[in-house]
């Protein structure tokens, strides 16, 4: 099962293998107290693994500051960030940039969506990080994707 998946659509995974665990418990005991004492123990079981599966599927915040200086760390891995839009610029029906600053660092943020967040607002989002190229110590050109984004 794709982990992906799991985290797209957590009330459906949760719903079949709460409906797995009802078709896999056994059945074989001779009183009926100890067969639905299983099938609860497997939907216990069912249900902590898949809350797992799912927290470990949500990127943490990083520091914009950690990225900048250790890009090649985060390059192509999926990151959450939030902080103070800078700078914003849009093209309607083709994407934006906007440019985020945390206090301990910048990023620009890449968006395929229309609308780009204006200039001022909390945002917090999440994607992946592509670097640029390095000169001289410093790091040109990192950017993350972005593939979700909450404005506050």
């Amino acid at each position: 099962m794709n982990v992906k998946w799991i985290a797209s659509n957590p009330l459906n995974f949760l719903f079949n293998i709460r409906f797995l665990s009802y078709n896999i418990s056994p059945k074989i005991h001779s009183e009926k107290g100890d067969a639905m004492s299983s099938r609860h123990q497997v939907s216990a079981l069912a249900f902590a693994l898949a809350g797992v599966l799912f927290l470990t599927a949500c990127p943490s915040r990083t520091k914009i500051g950690k990225i900048i200086d250790d890009p090649a760390r985060y390059t192509d891995k999926e990151v959450g960030i939030a902080g103070r839009v800078e700078d914003s610029y849009g093209i309607p029906f083709v994407g934006g940039a906007y440019k985020l600053d945390d206090g301990s660092g910048e990023i620009w943020v890449v968006s395929k969506r229309s609308s780009v967040p204006s200039r001022g607002a909390q945002v917090g989002a999440k994607g992946r990080v592509y670097n640029g190229f390095s000169f001289g110590g410093r790091n040109f050109g990192t950017v993350m994707e972005e593939q979700e984004r909450k404005i506050k």
